[in-house]
């Protein structure tokens, strides 16, 4: 397979090229840029994963208000709609994140070899693919989003109420691209924390419409959806101006939007497979919710409050996924081969730490979080059971993540998808195909997790050390 540097960031003279670039091609210019490229990685790893890591818990934290304020002013079966089309939603946004990594990737290398005119053209072709993506993504999800929950088997009590939501959720896809694909740039210079700004201002605002909406004129899965979309364009608009104002490499300015085909097609070679990666993940969840579905309303109720609370976990260790792709991407732009190895022991000790530890502390207390969403006995057991399977062993999938994100920091975007895929989403098929039809449990279904995710990141690192070794070699044969 090709390597992907060797399409923008081919060092002319080898490793000891790139290491020799003077200061004057830097390109860093204030206080919120990070150089990933010198000094302690295990520092530079906290400050630059722990706002990433904040912006994901305050997401939470706001959608956690979202279903509490459904779950307590409004019904069980609003509370359902919502949950049930969790897999849905993640499908189509996981476009938008997954193809915002491939801009992350392609800003990294050329900031991390200092090349101004490339990381201009970069920031300009990712702005305007996600107007594009954002359009296209967003109509087609609006189209098919009542056929597909119709799929899945979605109790007619609730289908209704779960396709409103959508319509209006997905309405807002454009400015979910834009705030993920500007979020993306600022992370490929080292600024983590402006996005943690923008992210709670859009957030607060969120919770007060959401209260509006909901206690005051009485709407329900509509006005949590209206409340969402109208915060997305706060924090979209955030983002852009921020890259508006800055008087740093990665500027945006309107007029020279354009695509430069060589870099979104770099972009792409990225972005794509993990966009894919992240929808055919969805996929198997969507054939896991079915199988929820089965179980009636109260199960769909307290599989969707159990994934909420999962969400802090994950999104804690996925803010180290993300720390992996930058620091991977800056130093292999800026030549410095041996901090890889680094990057990659220090994020999966890390990500073990924080999965393990909030994972069975959720756990732990799982009857009372669980009641923050509705203090109904029958969902909270649905819940609880969930919780003991899922959250014990949290900690085995953040670092499948890690090891996914070395590889896509390295420029391989297949690769990665295709192990994922395979050791995780089509194990999950499988399972559910055979050993769940079998033992018809929730039990049985939920354990397809765990063994999934430890397969597939025990795949992922026998690759990594393969890929590794061979980039190795490449910049070897360069230097002689």
């Amino acid at each position: 397979m090709r390597n992907y540097q060797s399409d923008i960031n081919a060092p002319s003279s080898g490793c000891a090229g790139i290491n020799k670039m003077t200061e004057n091609n830097k390109v860093r210019t204030n206080k919120y840029e990070m150089d990933m490229t010198v000094g302690e990685l295990l520092p530079k790893l906290l400050v630059f994963s722990v706002p990433l890591m904040l912006s994901g818990i305050l997401q939470l934290l706001f959608n956690l208000a979202d279903m509490i304020v459904i779950g307590q002013f409004s019904s069980t079966n609003a509370l359902a709609a919502i949950g049930g089309t969790s897999s849905l939603i993640n499908f189509f946004v996981n476009v938008a994140i997954g193809i915002s990594i491939g801009s992350n990737v392609v800003v990294s290398h050329f900031f991390g070899a200092g090349k101004k005119k490339e990381i201009h053209d970069a920031v300009h072709t990712s702005i305007l693919l996600a107007v594009i993506l954002g359009v296209g993504v967003g109509i087609t999800a609006i189209l098919l989003c009542r056929p597909v929950l119709e799929l899945m088997k979605t109790p007619d009590d609730v289908i209704d109420l779960s396709v409103l939501y959508v319509r209006i959720y997905f309405a807002g896809l454009p400015l979910m691209m834009l705030y993920n694909f500007g979020s993306a740039i600022l992370r490929a210079v080292g600024d983590t924390k402006r996005p943690l700004y923008f992210l709670t201002a859009g957030g607060v605002i969120n919770v007060i419409l959401n209260l509006f909406f909901v206690c005051v004129l009485h709407m329900s899965v509509d006005g949590v959806a209206l409340a969402t979309v109208i915060s997305q364009t706060i924090s979209a608009a955030l983002v852009l101006n921020c890259l508006m104002k800055t008087d740093s490499s990665y500027k945006l300015i309107v007029k020279d939007l354009h695509i430069d085909k060589r870099i979104m097609k770099s972009i792409l070679k990225i972005g794509l497979p993990a966009a894919v990666q992240g929808m055919i993940f969805s996929i198997s969840n969507m054939l896991i919710q079915s199988s929820v579905n089965y179980f009636g309303t109260d199960a769909i109720a307290g599989n969707t409050e159990a994934m909420n609370l999962e969400g802090f976990v994950y999104t804690s260790m996925n803010s180290f996924y993300q720390t992996a792709i930058s620091f991977t991407s800056q130093n292999i732009g800026a030549g410095k081969y041996d901090r890889i190895n680094k990057i990659m022991w220090r994020c999966l000790l890390l990500v073990f730490i924080v999965g393990f530890v909030l994972g069975n502390l959720f756990n732990f207390f799982g009857t009372p979080l669980l009641r923050l969403y509705k203090n109904d006995p029958e969902v909270i057991r649905y819940g609880l059971l969930r919780m003991s399977i899922i959250m014990t062993t949290y900690f085995t999938c953040g670092m499948m993540d890690v090891m996914c994100g070395m590889m896509r920091g390295l420029g391989y975007g297949i690769l990665p998808m295709m192990v994922s895929l395979i050791g995780a989403c089509g194990l999950r098929v499988v399972w559910v195909c055979t050993f769940f039809r079998t033992y018809h449990t929730l039990e049985s279904l939920y354990v397809s997790y765990p063994i999934s995710w430890v397969i597939t990141g025990l795949v992922h690192l026998i690759c990594f050390f393969i890929v590794r070794k061979k980039l190795l070699k490449k910049v070897s044969s360069q230097n002689e």
